[in-house]
């Protein structure tokens, strides 16, 4: 049979705009994916709006890249002016930084396997949104249909109670304004903390009496996807939740493993590099360090398929993440495949939950969360920590105390990146090529094994180009309208 090109354009039930193309051939008889693309279709360009600004303004700003983790954005940028500032936070700071960044954590692990994966294995429920839909691929009996179908709806609730617990600390969620160099903007009270901790039990009971179970549930009806998915294998974290204001000791550790090792190795930032061959940004920005880089978009370009770049570390793919974290943590021994990334990310937030209860306990009361610190003249600086969906990185220069430099590689960057200058698929795309696929019109197993690793476009693109006759207005950084023009 000829080879059927098929793709998922957009790719529903994930953060921002993902394109998928992939090949369809048949191999020793199965019908399957032989080649495939990930396509960021919207440009992020918030690298050049930071460029100029207060460094301080870095944490409200990179928070607004992603609504699902904006927390991650506004500590790896909080770490950065840290670091830039020559500060570290009190004690009251840094619990609260983990408290708040968990419980973003809490919210997006239940938010990813029941609002954007469940329903790639069972019905969703018979109205609108959740239908028409595909009814393809069912395994599970109507029974637990309808257990599953009540723990989606219950699981609504939760994740919206991980937002308003975050925000008693946090002041609002999504976008908290609390983190900033030398610590947190909050004040713990006794009050306070008994209202946190009333949230945190109600997560936790559902986190094991109905998240994992569910999970578990899930799994056993499709065990052959823990040998679906797989990609290069390669796992990378850059660790996360400090438990000391130097970051000596996390609750997850850095790291990276190697397909077919048990061994993790150290990382050492100075080996990344980001590709843009096949990415629509300026060929003499290819292969450099986040600090050396830059965001020159060059659209249409050739070779060029994707507005994401291509993170590398020593040239090679590495998947971050969960899976990721809880493998080189020591507290996952399972595989790589779409199931293996459930029942991590699963276990993961009872892990979390579990953590935040000690922190919460010994969090001082009546305390200020931050240490003042001036900025600086000149700095270089990087932030590192994990955001739920993985290793997230944000490197700054400051020059006459302004920012000269800013860039960030986000966990969908290494993950659904695109080719590299070596031609090798990003780990996504290497994930899907072997995929076994029933029916090509209606590719219920290649959206399993994306929506397994989360991508969030939100956090890798964004900017829309207005189309033809649309009205364009060119405003200056206080918001004044200076120029109007009309779209080619």
């Amino acid at each position: 049979m000829p080879i059927i090109t098929a793709s998922i354009d957009p790719v529903t039930r994930i953060e921002g705009h993902l394109k998928i193309d992939v090949k369809i051939d048949t191999v020793n008889g199965v019908q399957q994916v032989v080649d495939a693309h990930a396509v960021g279709t919207l440009f992020r360009g918030f690298e050049k709006v930071l460029e100029g600004r207060d460094p301080r303004d870095a944490p409200i700003i990179t928070s607004r890249i992603c609504g699902v983790c904006p927390t991650s954005h506004g500590l790896a940028a909080a770490l950065a002016l840290d670091d830039a500032f020559g500060v570290l936070p009190p004690t009251a700071g840094l619990i609260m930084r983990n408290l708040v960044h968990a419980a973003c954590y809490l919210e997006s692990h239940i938010l990813h396997f029941y609002v954007l994966s469940l329903l790639d294995y069972i019905p969703g429920l018979g109205m609108a949104p959740w239908q028409p839909g595909w009814d393809v691929g069912r395994r599970i009996d109507a029974r637990t249909v309808q257990l599953l179908q009540g723990s989606y709806l219950a699981a609504l609730e939760k994740r919206r109670k991980a937002h308003e617990m975050g925000s008693i600390f946090g002041g609002k969620l999504p976008h908290t304004p609390a983190y900033l160099a030398g610590g947190f903007t909050a004040v713990a009270t006794s009050g306070n903390k008994t209202k946190f901790q009333t949230y945190l039990t109600e997560l936790l009971d559902f986190i094991e009496s109905t998240y994992i179970p569910d999970v578990e549930m899930v799994a056993s009806h499709f065990s052959d996807y823990f040998d679906i998915g797989k990609g290069h294998g390669n796992l990378l974290s850059y660790g996360a939740f400090r438990e000391n204001p130097a970051g000596s000791l996390k609750l997850f550790q850095a790291g990276r493993r190697d397909d077919g090792s048990s061994s993790v190795l150290p990382v050492d930032t100075s080996h990344i590099a980001e590709h843009v061959t096949h990415s629509w940004y300026d060929d003499s920005t290819n292969a450099l360090h986040p600090a050396a880089g830059d965001t020159v978009p060059i659209h249409p370009k050739p070779e060029g398929y994707s507005w994401l770049k291509a993170p590398r570390y020593d040239g090679a793919n590495y998947e971050c993440g969960p899976l990721a974290r809880m493998t080189v943590n020591g507290d996952y021994s399972g595989g790589v495949s779409v199931m293996d990334r459930h029942i991590a990310r699963a276990r993961e937030a009872l892990k979390i939950g579990q953590a935040m209860e000690g922190w919460l306990s010994a969090l001082p009361v009546g305390q200020t969360g931050y240490n003042a610190a001036a900025v600086p003249e000149t700095a270089t600086a990087f932030g590192l920590t994990e955001a739920p969906r993985g290793a997230l990185g944000h490197w700054m220069k400051v020059q006459d105390r302004k920012i000269e430099h800013y860039q960030v590689i986000t966990p969908t960057c290494w993950n659904c990146s695109p080719r590299d200058t070596a031609g090798n698929r990003g780990p996504l795309e290497e994930a899907l090529v072997g995929v076994p696929v029933a029916k090509a019109d209606q590719p219920i197993e290649v959206l399993r094994v994306i929506h397994s690793v989360d991508p969030c476009l939100d956090c890798a693109t964004h900017v829309m180009r207005p189309g033809k006759g649309g009205k364009v207005y060119i405003v200056d950084r206080n918001g004044t309208r200076e120029t109007e023009k009309t779209a080619e």
